[in-house]
């Protein structure tokens, strides 16, 4: 029994964008997620940190959630910037009841539990986000998400799934690192960075909290091991 993370799988098995367009580093990226997603057992759990599917709506994303849901880990999904079919949980719970999917749930305004830890996450906040209106707004939004999965472990050490970096070289969200310091979070995993961005990534212990970038192309598409 073992975690696992990784983030931005970008599956698009019925969506026209493969991720093979960026270069050498996607080379055929479905099948190494396939092979690195067999070697996990049933009683394994697996955290996928966003950007899990190109799919527009849960009805294109269904043939990414069934590929999925064909490893027989447990998979907890976090937001991501690039996850158009995300709606509420009890809507993307009852599809996925509907369509025989038992291995996925979501890490939303909740924690999971994997033995003595709290498992906890959001899609966070990202300078990209900057750009859009009404930014206080999400951010806000984001913070309070964060603060209410991080309330949910009731005091359990605390293992953090983000989508978006909440540090980065030139870059700092004060808001999510006050909340992640303030429980405090002893790992912070995140993905969203790809290709060149990958180089600015900040990894390591800053201010109580380890941070680990998790995207799939920085891992070689083989999840990090977090824990036995």
């Amino acid at each position: 029994m073992a975690l696992y993370a990784i983030g931005d799988l970008h599956l698009s098995l019925t969506a026209d964008k493969s991720m093979e367009v960026f270069g050498p580093a996607w080379a055929d990226y479905v099948r190494r997620i396939e092979d690195a997603l067999s070697c996990l057992a049933a009683e394994d759990v697996l955290v996928l940190a966003g950007d899990t599917s190109w799919g527009m709506t849960l009805e294109e994303a269904e043939a990414d959630f069934r590929f999925l849901d064909r490893f027989p880990c447990k998979k907890l999904l976090v937001k991501g910037n690039h996850d158009y079919w995300w709606s509420t949980v009890t809507k993307m719970r009852g599809f996925f009841a509907e369509k025989g999917f038992t291995t996925l749930d979501f890490l939303h305004n909740n924690c999971d539990v994997y033995g003595e830890w709290a498992l906890c996450g959001t899609r966070g906040w990202f300078l990209d986000e900057e750009r859009k209106p009404h930014n206080e707004k999400v951010l806000n939004r984001e913070v309070a998400r964060l603060e209410t999965s991080l309330r949910a472990a009731e005091g359990r050490p605390i293992l953090c799934f983000l989508h978006y970096p909440p540090l980065y070289q030139g870059y700092r969200c004060p808001e999510i690192l006050e909340t992640l310091a303030k429980y405090p979070v002893r790992l912070c995993c995140y993905g969203h960075l790809h290709g060149y961005a990958i180089r600015r990534r900040l990894e390591g212990p800053w201010n109580g909290t380890d941070f680990s970038l998790i995207s799939a192309d920085h891992l070689g598409f083989v999840p990090k091991k977090i824990c036995d």
